[in-house]
C-alpha cells in the first residue's frame, strides 16, 4: 500500500487558502490533494465534534464531480458516511449540514475561471476560521493514496430544505403580479430559484442558461452583463432580475430598470428590512452603511467571510440581532431573527437568496429604484487587473503606504490631498474631498482589485479605471 502524509501532499500542490476556501488550478487538485485536504480537515475537528456523517456538494464546473469523489473516498477511508447533495448553492449545503450538526465540504471555485477550482470547509457549527485553515495546512495525517473513486448518489434534502427556509417566511402571494427574470448561466442554484420565486406567486422568466461554466463576479459586473440586464428588463417587462455567482452564495440583482445593484447597498437594505441591530462588514463596503444611521453599531473588518464571522462573536454579547454582508452582496445572518413574526435560523455564511427576498418584500409599496435613491448618495465601484502577480501588488502597496500622496501623484490623480489611510486590508486612501481609493491584492487569484467611493457614480468609475490603468505603468 502507498501511504501519504496530508501536510506534505498539500504543500507540494502549491494550493493555499484565500479569502474564501482553498483555491488553485484544476491540475493542482489531484485525487490525492483533495483527499489530503479532506483527511486534514476531518481529523482537525474530530476532537471538538462528534459525527459519523460528512456532507458534500458541488458547483457546475466540469472538474467538480471528480474532486467530490476524491473527497468522498477520503471520508470513507476515515470510516464515515458520505451524504452527497450534488449541485446546490453553498449556503444550501451549509444550512442543512448545520441543522444536522455535521461537517461539510463544498467543491467550488466560486467566481474564478473554470480552469481553477476550490474547496470550502464547514464545521458542524459553520464556516471554518483562519485558525482552522492553519490547522488543516499543518496537519500530518497519514492516509492511503486514492486508487479508485466511489460512485455517489444524490440526495435532494439540501435543495428542499433551502427552498423551504425562505418560502416558509412569506405569504404565498407576496410576489403575485411580479415578473422576475432569473439569469441562470451556470449557477449552482439555477434549478432552485424558479420554484422558490414561483412558490411566492411570481411569474418567472428563465434567462440564458449555459452548458459551459460562466465565471460571474458580482463585484466586477461586465459591461456585457450590464447591457443584458437592461435589454431583458425592457423586453420582458421585468420587475426584478435575480442571479448569483458560480456557487450561489453571492447575489446579483437588478431593479425595475435593469440596473444591477451594488452588493453592499443590497445588504444595507436587507439588514434594515430585518431590523438588524449590529453589523459586521468589510472595510471596502459603502460608507452609506454608517451615514444612513439605521443601525446601532457597524464594525469594519478585513475582506473575507471568516473575518466577518469572527466579528459576530464579539457583537453577540452586546446585541440581540447581528448580521453582516460583503461588497459582493453575500449576506451573513449571525443570529436567529424574526421575519414576518416567523423565526429564521442563523446562517453565518454568505447567502444570495435572503437579501433578494427581503428587498422584494420592501418593494411592495416603493420601487427598488426609490428605495435605493432614499439612501445617502454615496457610490462605489470596483474592478481588477487579472494575472497580476500578488508579490508585485504587495511590493507596490508597501511603498505606497510610506507616502500615499506621492503614490497618488504617480497614479496621476486629480486630487492628492490625503485625509487618512486605512491599512485594515490593503491600502485604503481617504481623500480630503471625500473620495476614497482602495487597492488590495486578491486572496483567491493573482489579481489586483481596486475599489473607489465618491458622491457620483461616474466619478467612482473614473477613479477605478484611472487608478488601474496607471498602476500598471508603475510596474513597468
Amino acid at each position: 500500500m502507498n501511504f501519504l502524509v496530508s501536510s506534505e501532499v498539500i504543500k507540494e500542490s502549491g494550493i493555499q487558502f484565500g479569502t474564501s476556501g482553498a483555491r488553485g488550478l484544476v491540475e493542482q487538485f489531484t485525487d490525492n490533494v483533495c483527499a489530503a485536504f479532506t483527511h486534514a480537515f476531518i481529523t482537525s475537528i474530530q476532537s471538538q465534534f462528534k459525527f459519523n456523517q460528512v456532507a458534500i456538494a458541488i458547483d457546475n464546473r466540469p472538474s467538480s464531480p471528480a474532486m467530490a469523489q476524491a473527497c468522498a473516498k477520503a471520508i470513507q477511508q476515515l470510516g464515515l458516511e458520505v451524504i452527497y447533495y450534488g449541485v446546490v448553492p453553498t449556503p444550501a449545503l451549509a444550512y442543512v449540514s448545520m441543522q444536522d450538526n455535521i461537517p461539510c465540504i463544498m467543491v467550488t471555485g466560486s467566481h474564478i475561471p473554470f480552469d481553477r477550482n476550490g474547496l470550502k470547509f464547514y464545521r458542524p457549527d459553520g464556516e471554518i476560521s483562519k485558525a482552522d485553515e492553519q490547522a488543516i495546512l499543518s496537519a500530518t495525517v497519514e492516509f492511503e493514496a486514492v486508487a479508485d473513486l466511489p460512485l455517489l448518489t444524490v440526495s435532494d434534502k439540501a435543495a428542499n430544505q433551502y427552498i423551504d427556509r425562505y418560502t416558509s417566511l412569506f405569504d404565498y402571494k407576496m410576489l403575485m403580479g411580479k415578473r422576475i427574470g432569473i439569469y441562470e448561466h451556470s449557477s449552482a442554484g439555477r434549478d432552485l430559484y424558479a420554484p422558490m420565486f414561483e412558490a411566492l406567486g411570481a411569474e418567472v422568466i428563465a434567462l440564458e442558461r449555459s452548458d459551459e461554466f460562466v465565471p460571474i463576479d458580482t463585484e466586477a459586473v461586465s459591461d456585457k452583463d450590464k447591457q443584458k440586464a437592461k435589454a431583458w428588463s425592457k423586453e420582458y417587462s421585468l420587475d426584478f432580475i435575480f442571479s448569483t455567482d458560480g456557487d450561489g452564495d453571492r447575489p446579483l440583482v437588478a431593479d425595475e430598470n435593469g440596473d444591477w445593484l451594488r452588493g453592499d447597498i443590497l445588504g444595507l437594505l436587507c439588514a434594515d428590512a430585518m431590523n438588524i441591530e449590529a453589523l459586521a462588514v468589510p472595510v471596502s463596503c459603502n460608507t452609506a452603511i454608517e451615514s444612513c444611521e439605521r443601525f446601532n453599531h457597524v464594525a469594519r473588518t478585513k475582506i473575507g467571510s471568516p473575518y466577518v464571522i469572527a466579528e459576530f462573536g464579539r457583537l453577540a454579547g452586546k446585541y440581540q440581532s447581528v448580521a453582516g454582508f460583503e461588497a459582493n452582496g453575500g449576506f451573513l445572518l449571525g443570529s436567529d431573527a424574526l421575519v414576518n413574526g416567523k423565526e429564521i435560523k442563523a446562517l453565518p455564511t454568505r447567502d444570495a437568496v435572503l437579501p433578494a427576498l427581503m428587498l422584494l418584500s420592501l418593494a411592495k409599496e416603493k420601487s427598488i429604484y426609490e428605495l435605493v435613491n432614499a439612501l445617502p448618495q454615496r457610490y462605489t465601484h470596483s474592478d481588477r487587473i487579472q494575472n497580476f502577480a500578488t508579490e508585485i501588488s504587495i511590493a507596490i502597496l508597501a511603498k505606497a503606504k510610506e507616502d500615499s500622496s506621492q503614490f497618488l501623484q504617480q497614479l496621476k490623480c486629480d486630487e492628492t490631498k490625503v485625509d487618512s489611510i486605512d491599512t485594515t486590508d490593503g491600502l485604503r486612501i481617504n481623500l480630503e474631498n471625500g473620495n476614497i481609493i482602495h487597492f488590495r491584492p486578491s486572496g483567491n487569484a493573482p489579481e489586483l482589485r481596486c475599489y473607489a467611493e465618491s458622491a457620483s457614480v461616474d466619478k467612482a468609475i473614473y477613479l477605478v479605471n484611472h487608478a488601474l490603468e496607471n498602476i500598471q505603468l508603475i510596474n513597468h
